[in-house]
């Protein structure tokens, strides 16, 4: 899944290549994908891109209609979940999307929404698997989406303090991991970022939240903020389609059980729950203990 790194990447990339354009073309090929119905997607047919954003981990492609009586502006806000991508093309192919169609072939992921602007480059909204999360909005204003309006304060805005952060530690005690994921509590990090964050910073995934010492409370923050911001360096100007193996060749334990940790050379290890899995170093990060594999796991303090 893209987490804000990745996210905040894909936003610069068509803030550069859809700003000043006009949208020629909106084609749904997803119906499941769309979460609203007024204003409709063809108002965004002939409007005027004014610029692309970023809330938490959602996109939002802000433009202005062709009938100024409509809004001021309308919104493109769509969520990426686990296997929806943006697929550039500085030239789309002229035929137009069929339901239910797919990108390059049967194997390619399932193709939801495509917008074609007026010089005929533009991008396609597609899923990968079976399960499909993607979620596509049009409305008049971002926080019109519930999610949006629910989202936590951002880790890298300069109002997210030590001291905001340890007001979310100590609202109530859980895992730290856990805080860390909780969109509603802090926007934009998920599983991939939480683990590296936990890692850098030397603090088990199940350390207790309300146990936070003031220390080991700015340690973590300054951590967050280092941590997304050498990921967005990384990620910055690489064209979308490079983003994923970009985001997968940064991480130092996350997604890699079985190998070396580059800080000490423990092995780093893995636990599993029904549909999704962390990765931590025992050394670096839970006193050499290793966590049982299953969701009932000790808590470690």
């Amino acid at each position: 899944m893209p987490e804000l790194p990745e996210v905040e990447a894909l936003v610069g990339f068509l803030r550069e290549r859809t700003t000043g354009r006009t949208v020629a073309a909106v084609e749904l090929a997803s119906i499941a994908a769309l979460k609203t119905f007024d204003p409709p997607v063809t108002a965004l047919v002939g409007a005027r891109v004014l610029g692309a954003a970023r809330h938490g981990k959602w996109l939002d492609l802000a433009v202005r209609p062709r009938q100024p009586e409509e809004s001021s502006e309308l919104h493109l806000v769509f969520h990426l979940a686990r296997g929806g991508w943006v697929r550039w093309s500085d030239s789309l192919p002229l035929a137009p999307v069929r339901p239910g169609g797919r990108v390059r072939g049967g194997a390619a992921p399932a193709l939801a929404l495509r917008v074609r602007l007026d010089d005929g480059s533009g991008f396609d909204l597609t899923e990968a698997g079976t399960r499909k999360r993607l979620a596509v909005h049009v409305v008049r204003d971002p926080h019109d989406v519930p999610m949006i309006a629910s989202l936590g304060p951002d880790p890298l805005h300069p109002e997210f303090t030590p001291e905001v952060l340890a007001g979310l530690l100590s609202q109530r005690n859980q895992q730290v991991k856990g805080l860390l994921r909780d969109q509603s509590s802090i926007a934009g990090i998920g599983n991939a970022y939480s683990d590296e964050i936990l890692h850098t910073a030397r603090f088990s995934p199940y350390k207790q939240t309300r146990t936070f010492t003031a220390e080991e409370t700015a340690r973590l923050h300054r951590t967050i903020g280092e941590v997304l911001r050498e990921a967005i360096a990384t990620s910055s100007g690489k064209p979308a389609k490079e983003l994923k193996d970009a985001k997968r060749a940064g991480m130092r334990v996350h997604g890699r059980a079985g190998e070396l940790c580059p800080v000490c050379g423990d092995t780093v290890r893995e636990v599993s729950f029904a549909d999704r899995s962390l990765q931590y170093c025992p050394t670096c990060q839970t006193n050499g203990q290793v966590l049982a594999d299953r969701r009932m796991s000790r808590l470690l303090k």
